[in-house]
């Protein structure tokens, strides 16, 4: 079973991907993750990478592609895979096919923009590694670390003019790939809920539904 996560950042992907990958006991492959395991393990391509990464470059689609391509080739990708966060673009799945890597089922989590902004912009973290949300999960004062009392931070990638631009980026570039999967019959929606077991229910409906065809 090969099945491919999109959705916005924030959007939970990652986390459904995670849980997917363990109940079915399949690996779950996130880009970030696997180009960094390439240049720690010195492959072809992960030498590539580290040249732009470590000139502060984006790695380019060919190499991002020839990682790819390394990590599916491994034993433990025989009976399936979840790919998350790859591809970003279309002509990176237009690639994707041309690898003879042909996708079973693609889940998009929908969450709407200004959803995203607030669980993105109220993420805090403290220097101790707590972490709390000023809606959902915050610390006493909301402005202190309950465990240690150190003042409450938020990440630079959450601050919200910089996730509305991840966004946009997201819209422009990725939001594509639905009509791409749509058009060839493998395209599912889930959405968002505020609960997570509420969206793992609706993501493992989907993937029940597929086996069962």
């Amino acid at each position: 079973m090969k099945i491919m996560f999109l959705g916005a950042p924030g959007a939970g992907k990652g986390t459904q991907a995670e849980i997917v990958s363990e109940k079915y006991n399949i690996p779950a492959i996130s880009t970030g993750a696997i180009i960094r395991e390439a240049i720690k393990n010195g492959t072809e391509m992960g030498n590539a990478a580290k040249a732009y990464t470590e000139s502060g470059k984006l790695v380019p689609d060919e190499v991002v592609i020839g990682i790819i391509k390394e990590r599916l080739a491994m034993d433990d990708c025989k009976n399936g895979f979840i790919l998350d966060g790859f591809p970003r673009t279309v002509g990176q799945a237009e690639a994707l096919d041309a690898m003879g890597i042909e996708m079973d089922l693609v889940i998009s989590i929908e969450v709407a923009d200004e959803k995203i902004v607030e669980r993105m912009s109220g993420r805090r973290t403290c220097i101790c590694g707590a972490t709390y949300h000023t809606v959902y999960k915050p610390s006493k004062d909301n402005k202190t670390c309950d465990k240690c009392g150190a003042e409450l931070t938020i990440r630079r990638d959450d601050a919200p003019e910089v996730v509305l631009d991840r966004l946009h980026t997201y819209h422009e570039s990725t939001e594509p790939l639905k009509a791409y999967y749509d058009k060839k019959g493998k395209l599912q929606l889930v959405e968002g809920q505020e609960e997570l077991a509420d969206t793992t229910a609706l993501t493992e409906k989907v993937i029940t539904s597929f086996l069962g065809r």
